[in-house]
């Protein structure tokens, strides 16, 4: 009997010993088993990071985009004429200021600086040589400076690709009226001058040949100074008497002011618009008071549109004391001239 007593109690304390092995057995594991070892469930999970294995979260950069920038092309050449950044002309700072800015951008640029020429030109006019064959001149070109600064306004916030807004107008008249256009004279006009005054009237008939057998289209721009150029000693210009501030004083051209006054005097019959005309500061008797023109190239110019819808001829008559200025069409366009 004790025997047996005895063995049970050895019994009885190897599984009480056996119970405390699996027990700290089981703490061990549960501190390093992962949760799919201590869990079971048929799905592989992933294993959670401890505080010494999280890898370090990288910082994002953030990259400051750069200012708009407008870039000005020439659309007839599709040249790239100009560059420049908004925000640098004080777009973001001060408004007015920065359109102020472009509006003299935009003036400059069509019009020119002291040393550098604009977009801007005036109409150079077809014309017929003696033997009847076709010169050509050039079209008026034209920067429309409002239109650039509301473009270039557009484009401040983004930036961007502005084109020049220029209008190119060729001459209004059909080629094929060429050769009719002398059918009919529908104005004209006679002055006349000393027949002595050597100087003076080669000057008259120089001015008087360069606007000869000018043609005139529908809505055309005439500018005498355009059309004469330069009166110089270059281009056979004499020294002749002319009137500055009420004085008759010596210069080179003097006299060309009875080509231009013989001509407003023709055209004027004529539906035309003036664009400029000056008058003398003292009366110069080859015209009636009033209804002169005078010029100077580089200053005073005569300049007019022809307003109909037909183009028209403008024929110098040189002779020994005369200037007889006609202004022609075809027969087709008489009734618009009247």
């Amino acid at each position: 009997m004790k025997k047996w007593i005895v063995a049970l109690v050895f019994i009885v304390s190897i599984g009480l010993f056996g119970c405390q092995q699996q027990s700290v057995i089981e703490k061990h594991t549960d501190s390093t088993e992962t949760p799919a070892q201590s869990k079971p469930t048929g799905k592989t999970e992933t294993p959670k990071q401890t505080e010494s294995t999280k890898q370090p979260v990288a910082q994002t950069k953030i990259i400051p985009s750069p200012a708009p920038v407008i870039n000005i092309i020439d659309p007839t050449t599709n040249k790239l004429i100009h560059t420049f950044t908004p925000i640098d002309l004080g777009y973001e700072m001060d408004i007015a200021a920065y359109i102020a800015q472009i509006e003299q951008f935009a003036k400059e640029l069509a019009r020119g600086t002291d040393g550098k020429a604009g977009y801007d030109q005036r109409m150079v006019l077809d014309r017929l040589d003696e033997n009847g064959n076709l010169i050509k001149g050039n079209p008026l070109i034209l920067l429309r400076e409002s239109i650039l600064v509301e473009r270039i306004m557009e484009a401040s916030v983004e930036g961007g690709t502005v084109e020049l807004p220029i209008e190119i107008t060729e001459s209004g008249y059909n080629p094929e009226d060429i050769q009719h256009l002398d059918d009919v004279v529908v104005a004209s006009y006679t002055t006349y001058f000393n027949p002595t005054d050597t100087n003076r009237n080669k000057n008259i008939e120089l001015s008087a040949e360069a606007i000869d057998k000018i043609i005139v289209g529908s809505g055309d721009h005439f500018s005498f100074n355009t059309v004469v150029g330069p009166r110089d000693e270059a281009n056979g210009y004499q020294p002749a008497p002319e009137i500055i501030n009420k004085k008759l004083v010596m210069g080179i051209g003097g006299g060309i002011c009875q080509t231009s006054s013989t001509l407003f005097n023709a055209v004027d019959q004529l539906p035309v618009k003036y664009i400029e005309r000056h008058h003398h500061s003292i009366d110069i008797g080859y015209v009636p008071k009033g209804r002169d023109a005078t010029v100077s190239y580089g200053g005073l110019d005569f300049r007019f549109r022809n307003a109909t819808d037909a183009p028209f001829l403008i024929e110098a008559i040189y002779g020994k004391d005369f200037l007889t200025i006609e202004i022609k069409t075809a027969e087709k366009y008489v009734e618009f001239f009247k």
